[in-house]
């Protein structure tokens, strides 16, 4: 059964990642945590939502619609981080940029 000696290992800088000329690579890079990566997030979500439903009730212009949603999901959060509302963006807050 394991002790978690290697979880240990690697917090106490034993792996050969941390060096110091790998510092940069440690970083950290906001995981996506702004206006544009939620809705992108929310908007897909509802898509996928609606495709579901409609792939149950066997709905296939519902399913469509579903799809479309998905795209305009992913063509919402590409145009909010271009407008700056992504990760280091200059219209929010941002502690990771």
């Amino acid at each position: 059964m394991s002790t978690g000696t290697q979880q240990g290992h690697h917090e106490q800088g034993g792996d050969a990642a941390n060096t110091p000329d790998r510092k940069v690579d440690l970083l950290p890079v906001g995981h996506g945590n702004s206006p544009a990566a939620w809705t992108c997030v929310g908007v897909m979500a509802l898509g996928v939502v609606v495709a579901c439903l409609a792939f149950v009730f066997a709905n296939v212009p519902f399913f469509v619609v579903g799809v479309v949603i998905i795209v305009a999901g992913l063509f919402a959060g590409w145009f909010l981080r271009r407008a700056g509302y992504g990760v280091g963006g200059d219209k929010i807050k941002s502690h990771h940029a």
